[in-house]
């Protein structure tokens, strides 16, 4: 790792560097107040006083919606209803100022779409394209708990470079050889590492941990019998409020489900894959017209029981959460993620009595 100064002076001027390189996006602020991470115009420069954006920087890799095929239904075509692979073009983008939880996000994610058996290209190439540079939350939200999800706010899994604000210039960590060669191009290998820096980075790093004040326990969540916490008396309850809009899905940074649909205009068509959501009704009817998860309490024992107890028990990588409170702050009825693992984890199955967390 090496550790290299910024002059915000120049900041400005090597992210227009990038953009001879790079499709450099960044956080921007919305007409309506809100931020999300945006392809940067030429003289564009991204917002990083914003605490986090309200989307994550996933769709950057996963896009909302995302062609991989097209045909023509056209019978004087001579390749009519033939399907043939849109080209990605992958480029090789940079973005700026990723959150540590975001970052983290990815490796979660990543468990679904590079497997043993199958390796996912789309996803996959547009991951090997792009260059994280994380910023690091010297002042997170007030709903974040990511000290306690496998994450923190330095946290540097999945980065390439951490920015962290010093006041008048940023210390960057280059942590990988993408970072390395982004640093370069931005022109920013130059400058000098300052001795002492990393003393000054650990102190800055247990203050902005000392200011998380919201925490969850996932100790017992691996013991905690599956087929009992299925069963378990609370799901009534926390699906009461619930309306299925899938906010908090289209929100959480390691959510990963998508659909796949053709869509025609004229005789024209392409093969779209889509994100989806689990709290939709109809996410998991099947052709027969059988739909396993009819009930809105089936779907929210779902989305709980598989970030906080499926995959605890699939992948002993922790929970597929990163603490970033999205679904906390945006959630319409209030369901808190955070009072869920909490009844979950403190779930007695031999009594049969579910303890306030």
């Amino acid at each position: 790792m090496k550790i290299i100064k910024i002059d915000k002076k120049t900041w400005a001027d090597g992210l227009e560097r990038l953009k001879n390189q790079y499709r450099v996006y960044g956080p921007v602020k919305e007409d309506q107040g809100f931020h999300t991470y945006q392809p940067l115009q030429d003289g564009q420069q991204p917002d990083l006083n914003c605490l986090n954006t309200r989307l994550s920087p996933k769709a950057i890799v996963h896009p909302q919606s995302h062609p991989m095929f097209e045909y023509s239904l056209d019978e004087k075509q001579a390749d009519h209803h033939i399907m043939k692979p849109v080209e990605a073009g992958e480029i090789s983008r940079a973005v700026v100022g990723v959150r540590p939880c975001d970052a983290k996000a990815f490796q979660l994610v990543k468990l679904n779409f590079d497997t043993p058996e199958y390796k996912d290209p789309y996803w996959l190439n547009a991951y090997a394209a792009t260059t994280f540079v994380g910023l690091a939350c010297n002042d997170p939200c007030s709903t974040c708990f990511c000290t306690t999800s496998g994450c923190g706010p330095f946290h540097e899994e999945e980065l390439d470079i951490l920015l962290i604000d010093m006041g008048e210039e940023y210390a960057a960590n280059i942590l990988t050889e993408k970072g390395a060669h982004l640093a370069g191009a931005a022109g920013w290998n130059a400058v000098e590492e300052e001795m002492g820096m990393d003393g000054r980075l650990a102190d800055q790093k247990q203050a902005a941990e000392a200011k998380i004040r919201s925490f969850v326990k996932t100790d017992r969540l691996r013991e905690v019998e599956t087929t009992a916490l299925y069963e378990a008396p609370f799901w009534e309850e926390i699906a009461f409020s619930c309306i299925n809009c899938g906010t908090c899905t289209y929100a959480c940074p390691t959510c990963w489900c998508f659909d796949i649909q053709d869509e025609t205009h004229g005789q024209s068509g392409k093969r779209m894959r889509n994100w989806d959501s689990c709290m939709y009704p109809l996410f998991t009817l099947h052709g027969s017209g059988h739909n396993p998860r009819s009930t809105k309490i089936h779907r929210v024992r779902q989305r709980f029981m598989h970030k906080l107890k499926y995959f605890v028990d699939k992948y002993d990588a922790g929970i597929q959460c990163v603490g970033c409170g999205r679904c906390v702050r945006l959630c319409p009825v209030n369901i808190d993620i955070r009072k869920v693992c909490g009844l979950m984890n403190s779930y007695d199955t031999s009594a049969c009595v579910c303890p306030t967390p």
